[in-house]
């Protein structure tokens, strides 16, 4: 059976106080555990980890969040209480007629806040989508994976998404960025029956290169783009 993708973890120096900002944004109740502060996710949302790290951001992040708007004004209602929650209007290269607005959370995360009437992330729910910088094939991993049918393929772009429905993850094709270290975002992937093992051969199989055992019974693997992620025991 496919893993089960628990979270979104990302790296932080203050856990708790970026954990704060995302609970309040998506209305979600932060979790302390063993390896930093949760945010739980559901069958049709994923989760948000927040895992303490010095490490310092080098270049653009390789994952950003896309959160919707169910109605006209709710963009606006959602961009106004992240700046006052801490967070920050972002320029990117954003032209002046696009209707998304970027904001950075209060440790730089990149997140977009996305107008009403998207036809893409309809129905998605509030976090419609993790954006990642990815090629095709690795679209194509994850699908198998996670066991995600893909719901976008196009021009080397690519989109999956839950059977249930909810948030996409997608990968925006070449050309990729260079990797400048330790990814600060990874994917955290939940062992569904336990055989820890197993899935780590299954995975490898699909084109993962397994990387190193941590010390808290987690393993580290690397997709075929050589993006990180974490496999561990489902608590679920």
């Amino acid at each position: 059976m496919p893993s089960r993708l628990a979270a979104l973890a990302l790296d932080a120096h203050d856990p708790a106080r970026v954990a704060r900002f995302w609970a309040a944004l998506l209305d979600r109740r932060p979790v302390e555990d063993a390896r930093g502060v949760l945010l739980p996710g559901s069958d049709t949302q994923v989760g948000l980890r927040f895992v303490p790290s010095r490490s310092e951001r080098t270049g653009r992040d390789r994952v950003h969040l896309h959160l919707t708007s169910a109605a006209d004004g709710d963009q606006q209602r959602t961009v106004e209480r992240a700046l006052a929650l801490g967070g920050r209007h972002l320029d990117v290269g954003q032209l002046p007629e696009e209707g998304h607005v970027v904001l950075a959370d209060p440790e730089g995360n990149e997140l977009c806040v996305i107008e009403a009437g998207n036809a893409y992330l309809a129905g998605c729910g509030p976090l419609g989508e993790l954006a990642c910088d990815g090629t095709r094939a690795v679209g194509l991993f994850w699908s198998a994976a996670l066991g995600w049918p893909l719901v976008w393929d196009q021009d080397e772009e690519t989109a999956i998404q839950s059977p249930y429905g909810g948030t996409k993850v997608a990968w925006g094709g070449p050309p990729v960025a260079p990797r400048h270290g330790r990814d600060r975002q990874r994917l955290d992937l939940a062992v569904v029956g336990g055989d820890l093992a197993g899935e780590v051969e299954r995975l490898t199989g699909l084109g993962a290169t397994r990387l190193r055992d941590l010390d808290d019974g987690t393993v580290e693997l690397a997709d075929p783009d050589g993006g990180e992620f974490v496999l561990a025991p489902d608590e679920a």
